[in-house]
């Protein structure tokens, strides 16, 4: 079977980006970095994206670009005879199927809220009624599976159409709209009587806060959010590297993507505070944020109905296009493995995520007794800590030691790889930070992720 390419570069950069932009920009980011004394955090948290973030994505995308396989096949075509790397395919797919089935659930509640702002359902709410709206939704199954079901099948119908005409001509667009409503909300917001106070708490380096949280702390924060806002770890990324051309270098690729993941990131917050502050609202995090606090910036502001719906589709394609790239990556895996079409491995897969996505949406309402991570807990919030905490941080290091050690591909492969092209270049004076420094970084992120 002939391996599909990317139609054009950009398709590639958007896609990417696209995958690695998710809901956990917009409800994660503003509020840690408020929280972590504002510009000091998000300094830091730039040099860590730099320094943590972008090698390891260049070394998914090499695996992938060298291999031209899925992650099912990336290490038994590159890995030494005997050896078992290729076992962490079957984990990094698993975790592929976990994070859809809740990403999905979280995703048909974004695209729910963009349609009530239309119908203009917020209309005449309090602050407890919206409140009441949220917890309403929650409560019933039915229409949290209707749209559970609709985001998985519009997912599952775009990826069957093909890598060109499918998940390309519907991502590429749907990214430059998410771009560009971005820019709108966060110029709308900032210009906000009051916004300023939002903008200043948000960017202005807040040295009292840092004293407050403790500097380390502020350190650990910003190390973890650059880390995980990739989303490497999981094959996510080395898919869309098995589907590259040799004409550019990894290191110069990964740092454009990381670009655009930040810029969502940082105009998520100009979104954000400015609006909060503006109306005396505090600007918590997680789904509270975006379903409960937003909602009631948006009913008090002008034209609340326009901005509410804008920033719901914004919010519903950040989480399609992060959906839309995960199952990719599930598809092509099921194409390689057991050679497939790609029409019948959307089908099998469609029906399996739908099954195994409905125990998220019960977790809130039919078995809501059922709390595994404590009281209060649901069936979201575990599937959630396997992927964040063990399969992403631990996947991660295994594609590291892949591709730095001499028991896996070697550090020279993986330089010949990444340098191939035009383009930035990954200089050999880096090899015993990636091998040594790295792997140690990592292991603070999933053991503070573990303690956490």
């Amino acid at each position: 079977m002939k391996r599909e390419n990317f139609k054009s570069r950009l398709g590639f950069i958007l896609i990417s980006a696209g995958c690695a932009i998710g809901i956990g920009n917009v409800w994660k980011f503003p509020y840690v970095a408020g929280r972590n004394g504002g510009g000091i955090f998000v300094l830091f948290y730039l040099l860590f994206l730099v320094m943590v973030g972008a090698p390891a994505l260049t070394m998914e995308f090499a695996v992938g670009r060298a291999s031209r396989k899925s992650v099912l096949g990336c290490y038994q075509e590159l890995e030494p005879k005997g050896s078992k790397w290729h076992l962490h395919g079957y984990a990094a797919l698993f975790g592929n199927y976990v994070i859809m089935m809740f990403y999905t659930t979280v995703a048909g509640w974004m695209i729910s809220y963009f349609y009530r702002f239309l119908a203009n359902n917020f209309y005449g709410l309090d602050t407890e009624g919206v409140s009441e709206k949220f917890s309403n939704m929650l409560a019933d199954p039915r229409e949290m599976l209707f749209w559970m079901a609709l985001i998985v099948i519009l997912g599952f119908l775009i990826c069957s159409m093909g890598l060109q005409n499918g998940v390309e001509k519907i991502s590429k667009p749907m990214m430059i709209g998410l771009l560009g409503l971005i820019v709108i909300l966060a110029v709308n917001s900032m210009m906000l009587p009051g916004g300023a106070e939002g903008i200043k708490f948000y960017l202005v380096p807040n040295w009292e806060q840092v004293k407050k949280v403790g500097l380390l702390n502020v350190i650990i924060a910003a190390m973890n959010q650059a880390f995980f806002t990739l989303s490497v770890g999981m094959g996510g990324m080395e898919i869309f590297g098995s589907y590259m051309d040799r004409e550019h270098t990894l290191l110069g690729e990964s740092l454009q993507i990381a670009g655009l993941d930040t810029f969502v990131a940082l105009m998520s917050g100009l979104i954000i505070f400015p609006a909060c502050f503006a109306y005396g609202i505090n600007p918590g995090a997680g789904p509270e944020l975006i379903f409960i606090t937003l909602p009631n910036v948006f009913i008090q502001m002008p034209g609340g109905r326009f901005w509410g719906a804008l920033f719901f589709l914004f919010m519903t394609f950040a989480a399609f296009s992060t959906i839309i790239g995960v199952f990719e990556n599930i598809i092509a895996s099921c194409m390689d493995k057991w050679g497939i079409s790609r029409k019948k491995a959307s089908l099998i897969n469609g029906v399996i995520i739908l099954i195994g996505s409905v125990p998220a949406v019960l977790g809130y309402n039919v078995w809501s007794s059922f709390q595994p991570r404590g009281a209060g807990s649901t069936v979201l919030d575990l599937e959630d800590f396997i992927v964040s905490n063990l399969l992403l941080p631990g996947g991660a290091v295994v594609f590291l030691l892949f591709c730095m050690t001499g028991w896996g591909w070697g550090f020279e492969n993986y330089l010949s790889e990444v340098n191939t092209g035009k383009g930035l270049k990954m200089p050999r004076f880096l090899r015993g930070y990636l091998t040594y420094v790295m792997p140690c970084i990592m292991l603070v992120i999933i053991i503070m992720g573990l303690i956490g």
